[in-house]
This record gives structure tokens, sequence and C-alpha cells, in this order.
């Protein structure tokens, strides 16, 4: 931890608190005011007063060398072994995930810190307590693009100086850039990130801010730092020109962020009326026609404006004891991946090690000898809002075993959470505080909207503490009585209970879980 927090990094985070912390409590205030209006009027839209951004012919500039060819990112939080195991896949590009597939319990954030300060200087190893030994191969290693946290996320083990909690997303930044930043350059890479859960191009020139601050602040040339944003928002689906464009010299392209988007569309329009209710999510494919909307703008703005678009997890975890759940769910990877190369996206992202060839080989074929697909314009695409907001035409229904099943994720997932781990493999899906945020925000919404399942049962609050009861005894066999005491899945029931049947909606149940951990 010493290494980490130094005098000097310290003191270069309390910088970025004085800057800029106090914009980032007024864009939060401006969501809390733009989600309310559109609770009155129903209606999202493309913004009249940038209309000029979207209709400019700029691009953004050329991407460093060593993120020309993404084709395929792995994802994952910066705990050691797996660090290790993201740095061996063969992947092009690791996501080292600081947000959603990480806790932020103290010894994960700067034990993350610690991690990729040893991952960017190749020096990282790791000894099981099974004594098993993780080292690195030999190479070549992925690109390193680090996800802080989002900037609705509160960090209080460094406060500002009045005290108050500091700002996740600032601290989680302001530590890589000032520890790597130069050591990257010299192995001839650089300081790039993922930015995740922005809202409006307003949060994104926030962001533009604070890389200038820093660069200017260390010595490192403007333009150095590279940013794709993560467009996992119903609001920022309407805003992809003007939040590259607001990035400017630091913009790499944008990422569609599945779950995280699905999450989003459910918190906007959660009290919009049945039109606007999502089937299970298991049935919400992205051959809906509102993700396929989604998509396509990403691919056409990206490419249009010379950036790269980014397709979406594959989430699968393979199972060395069952051949046939691996058949059936690397073929749906192959149809998913397989899509987004055809529709021109420029790599895609797995979870897991054994997925790096299958996404490679399909986008090895599309790419045939080039390295991305930017020169693949979409002037076919045309999306309005219309087209974005098209829930209702998503086929599907919602089931008995949907609820179940989105009440069983929820606690397995939050107890893991509460214990210091984001990244929790249930069912051969790897879950993280995207896939739970919609799983409790549909119990949420299916109560309030008066949804009855297609079975004919209705969803209510004593259903789902029911299914809760079935599952948690479900969990206390497996486990026993004494591993279910040493457990937290009391706590989970609280905190899903808080979150999934309070009257008002939390607009993230990680705000809530916080509290609840050191």
């Amino acid at each position: 931890m010493t290494e980490i927090l130094t005098p000097e990094a310290r003191e270069f985070v309390a910088d970025l608190h004085r800057q800029f912390a106090a914009r980032r409590d007024e864009l939060l205030a401006l969501r809390a005011l733009r989600r309310a209006e559109v609770a009155r009027t129903g209606r999202l839209d493309f913004l009249p007063e940038t209309v000029d951004v979207r209709e400019g012919a700029w691009t953004v500039p050329a991407a460093p060398a060593d993120l020309v060819d993404r084709r395929v990112e792995i994802t994952g939080p910066t705990e050691r072994k797996m660090t290790i195991n993201a740095l061996n896949s063969g992947a092009k590009v690791w996501l080292a995930d600081l947000e959603d597939a990480n806790t932020p319990h103290w010894a994960n954030v700067i034990g993350g810190q610690v991690n990729l300060y040893e991952a960017v200087r190749r020096t990282i190893s790791f000894d099981s307590p099974e004594g098993k030994h993780y080292e690195l191969g030999p190479g070549p290693y992925p690109t390193i693009v680090v996800r802080p946290r989002g900037w609705h996320l509160d960090e209080r083990h460094l406060p500002r100086e009045d005290g108050t909690p500091g700002v996740g997303a600032l601290v989680d930044f302001g530590l890589y850039f000032f520890h790597n930043a130069q050591e990257l350059i010299e192995r001839g890479s650089g300081p790039y990130f993922y930015l995740p859960k922005m809202e409006s191009h307003l949060e994104a020139r926030l962001w533009n801010d604070v890389f200038i601050h820093a660069q200017d602040h260390l010595g490192v040339p403007r333009g150095t730092i590279r940013a794709t944003v993560l467009i996992e928002t119903i609001p920022a689906a309407f805003e992809m020109d003007e939040i590259l464009h607001e990035l400017r010299d630091h913009a790499a392209g944008l990422n569609a962020g599945r779950w995280d988007y699905l999450f989003s569309i459910i918190k906007y329009f959660r009290d919009a009326g049945e039109s606007f209710v999502l089937p299970d999510r298991a049935a919400v494919t992205m051959t809906a026609p509102f993700m396929r909307a989604y998509t396509e703008l990403l691919v056409a703005t990206c490419h249009r404006r010379g950036a790269f678009a980014m397709g979406g997890m594959a989430a699968f975890i393979p199972s060395r004891r069952d051949p046939e759940v691996n058949a059936v769910a690397i073929g749906k990877v192959r149809d998913d991946k397989e899509r987004e190369a055809r529709d021109g996206f420029d790599g895609s992202w797995v979870a897991h090690p054994d997925l790096v060839p299958v996404c490679r080989e399909i986008f090895d074929a599309a790419l045939g000898n080039g390295a991305n697909q930017l020169g693949k314009q979409r002037p076919d695409v045309s999306v309005t809002a219309d087209d974005l907001l098209n829930i209702a035409a998503t086929p599907g229904s919602v089931t008995d075993a949907g609820v179940r099943g989105n009440v069983e994720v929820a606690l397995r997932y939050l107890e893991a959470w509460l214990r210091g781990n984001g990244a929790v493999g249930i069912h051969n899906l790897m879950e993280d505080a995207a896939t739970a945020e919609i799983s409790r925000s549909q119990v949420w919404q299916w109560i309030h909207q008066g949804v009855r399942t297609e079975e004919g049962t209705p969803i209510t609050a004593e259903l789902v503490h029911r299914l809760e009861d079935e599952v948690l005894a479900e969990i206390r066999g497996q486990l026993g009585d004494e591993g279910y005491k040493a457990s937290r899945f009391d706590d989970a029931r609280t905190l899903f209970e808080r979150v999934a049947l309070a009257d008002d909606f939390a607009d993230f149940l990680t705000v809530p879980a916080y509290e609840l951990i050191d």
C-alpha cells in the first residue's frame, strides 16, 4: 500500500479533487433532473442544441500503434491471479476492470493498483494458497486499458479536503496515471482508459478536462491519454457523436456495453408503462430491434469519426465437465461475434481466456490482412429516436423461471460482492454488477407495473419473499449450516430487498452496498 499511497500520489489525487470534484457533483444533480423530465414526458431524443456536432465533418486522431488492432479484448478484475491470466490470454487488449467486476473494498482498490503497477512493469507473479505458481509467459501481452469507477461512486478512504468522500473515478484514474503514465510511454504504450456509466457529453467534457489537467501537471504531452467510452446508458446512446467530440484528441472509440445498457433502459423507463417492460433477461438478445438500432448506430457513428467500435461481452464460462453445455454456449458466442464482425465492429469482448481463440478466429476471418474495420462505413444506417426506444417490439415473455433466476442471481452475486468478489461465475455465466442491476431492476419494475408471468403468476413482494426463502434454503443445503453462517447471504437478502422491493428506486445498488463493506 505504501508504494501506491505515497505523499506525492496522494497530493496528485487531492489536486484532482480540488479541481474537479464539485463539477462532478453538479453533473450528478443534472442526471436526476434529466431523468425526472423523462419521467414526466416519457421521451428522450437527440439534442437540438448539438445538431452541428452531429452533422459536422470531423474525426478523432489516429490511434497509437498498440491500439490499432483490438480484435479480441479480455475483461476482468485486477485481482492478482486474474491479472496474470489475462496478460497470458493471447488477447489484444486487457480491460483491467476497477469497476463492475471489482468490488470497492479498500484492499481491492489498492491491491488492484499494486497489481497494475507490476503488470505494467512485467514483474507480477502469484503463489496460490494451494501451492500453484502463476507468472507471465513469454508474451506478447495485451495492451492494458483501465476502467475506473463511474462518476457516481464515492471513495471514503481518500476524502476531499473538507472531509466529504472522494470521487472513486478520480482516485482510480489518479493513482494509475500518476504511477504508470511515464513508464507506459517509455515502453512504447500509453495510459489508456475505458470510461463507464456516462449519461451525457457534459460528463465526457469533464473527463477531457481531467485528462488535460493531469497531463499538464505531470509533463505528459496532451493527447497521450486515449479513452474508449462505454455507451451503456440510454441517454448516452443519443449523444455518441457529442461524447467523441468532447474527448477530442483523447478519443479512441465507443463500446456497446450491453448489460448496463439494458439496466439503464429499465431504470430510465421503469414507470413508463407496459410498453417499456422487458421480458426475461435471457430472452433479450442482441437481435431485438432496439438493441440492433443501438449497435448499428454505434458502428456507423464510430467509423464516420475514425473511432473504433467495440462489441459486447461474451459472458459464458466454459465447463470442463459438460461438453454439451459448452457446445451450445460456444455456438451462441460464435453467432454473436459473427454478427458483430459482419456489422463492422473492430473487435469484441470475452470474459474467459478459453473464449479468446473463438473470438479471434471470427475477427481474423472478417479482418483479413487488416487490423480493424475502420474503412467499413455504414451509410445505410439511419436510426431514429423511435428505433432506440422501440422496447415494445422485443420478443419474449416474463416467466416464473425468469423471476426466480433474477432473485437467485442477485442473491448469489450480492453475497459474493459483499465478501469482496465482483466477478462471479453463476450457472456458467460470468456475472458482474451490471447483470445484478438488471436482475433487481426487473423485479422492481415487474412489481410496480403489476406484471404477471406467462404462467399467470402475479409478481409481488410476497412472491419475491417466497422465492428468496426457496433459493436460500437450497444454498444452505449446499453450504451446510456452518458454511451458511460464515457467509453474507442474510446481508445480501436485506440489500436485495432494499434495492428491489422499496417504493423508491435506488439508482445504483452499489451505492447502498458500499455502506456495508470496509
